[in-house]
C-alpha cells in the first residue's frame, strides 16, 4: 500500500515547499519582524567573537541545577540578560543546503503520514477520513514543535503562534494532497 502513495508522498512534500518559499518571500509582514536588531549588534558580536565559542547552542547566564540556589547566580538572573544563543560557523548562511534539508524534512513527514494511514485507511476509503487522518499527523510534525520552543528556550509566544499557523497551513495542503491522490479500492 505504501508504494501506491509514492505520489501524493511526493506532491505534498513539494507543496509544502512552495507553500512556505510563497509565505517566505511574498508575506515579509509576516515573518520578517520575527527578528530583530540588538542596538549594539557591533560590540555584542565583539564581545562574542573575543570568547572565540565554537557553533552550537548557549545559555546566558549559564549554571547548572545546584547553582541556582547561589545568591549570586540569582543576582546574575535578576540583572539579566537571560536568554539562550545559537551560533552557526562563520560565513554566508548556505541556502541551498537549508532549503534541501526543509525539502527532505517535508518529504519525511509526507512520508510518516502515509506510514499512519496506511494502518488504518483502506484504498477507496471516504476522502474526509484520509484527509482528517493526514491533516493531523501533518499537523504534529509541522505546527506542535513551536509549542516545547516558547515553553523552553524563550521563544516569544506571539513568534511560535505564526509558525503554529504556517504549520496549519502544510498540514491542509498534505491532508488536501493526500485525499485528492488516495488510491481507489
Amino acid at each position: 500500500m505504501l508504494t501506491a502513495l509514492w505520489m501524493p508522498i511526493v506532491l505534498s512534500a513539494v507543496f509544502v515547499f512552495v507553500a512556505s518559499a510563497l509565505i517566505n518571500m511574498f508575506l515579509k509582514f509576516w515573518h520578517t519582524p520575527d527578528y530583530r536588531k540588538l542596538a549594539n549588534e557591533d560590540e555584542v558580536r565583539a564581545a562574542v567573537r573575543s570568547g572565540n565559542p565554537a557553533p552550537g547552542q548557549y545559555v546566558i547566564p549559564w549554571c547548572g541545577p545546584e547553582a541556582m540556589k547561589d545568591p549570586a547566580m540569582k543576582e546574575k538572573f535578576a540583572q539579566g540578560p537571560v536568554g539562550m544563543l545559537l551560533l552557526r560557523r562563520g560565513g554566508s548562511p548556505n541556502m541551498g543546503a537549508s532549503l534541501l534539508q526543509w525539502f527532505l524534512f517535508c518529504l519525511l513527514v509526507s512520508l510518516l503520514c502515509a506510514m499512519i494511514a496506511v494502518h488504518g485507511v483502506a484504498p477507496g476509503a471516504d476522502r474526509h477520513l484520509v484527509f482528517h487522518v493526514i491533516a493531523l499527523s501533518a499537523l504534529l510534525a509541522y505546527a506542535f514543535g513551536s509549542f516545547p520552543d516558547a515553553i523552553w528556550y524563550g521563544f516569544p509566544w506571539k513568534v511560535a503562534f505564526k509558525y503554529i499557523v504556517d504549520g496549519i497551513v502544510y498540514a491542509l495542503i498534505t491532508g488536501f494532497t493526500f485525499a485528492w491522490l488516495w488510491p481507489m479500492a
